[in-house]
């Protein structure tokens, strides 16, 4: 995923067993609205996240369990999957490569 595929926009990109790009914060606030159990949600920012992420949509993220989306400045990564379970599965597994970040960066 990204520019190099060019199939991820500036901002959040939203997968729900497709490729669902959002670019106005308005659609995404609608889309996270709409979320119901069941729905695994993952989302990735391009570029820069945070023109896309308003107040509302901050409190939304925090509520399905992120702790990063309120600190998110500005040219900074986000990684972030949910399942919208009523009971968690016993297991997930997610792979990928992730930069190290030392804690002095």
């Amino acid at each position: 995923m990204g520019g190099i595929k060019n199939n991820a926009g500036q901002g959040l990109t939203i997968v729900l067993n497709h490729l669902f790009v959002l670019q106005d914060p308005e659609e995404l606030l609608v889309y996270l609205k709409t979320l119901k159990p069941g729905n695994i949600v993952r989302v990735a920012s391009h570029i820069d996240p945070t023109p896309k992420l308003t107040d509302e949509i901050r409190e939304i993220f925090t509520a399905l369990g992120s702790t990063v989306v309120k600190s998110l400045k500005p040219r900074d990564s986000w990684v972030f999957t949910v399942g919208c379970f009523i009971y968690w599965p016993e297991m997930g597994e997610i792979i990928g490569c992730f930069p190290r970040i030392s804690e002095t960066e």
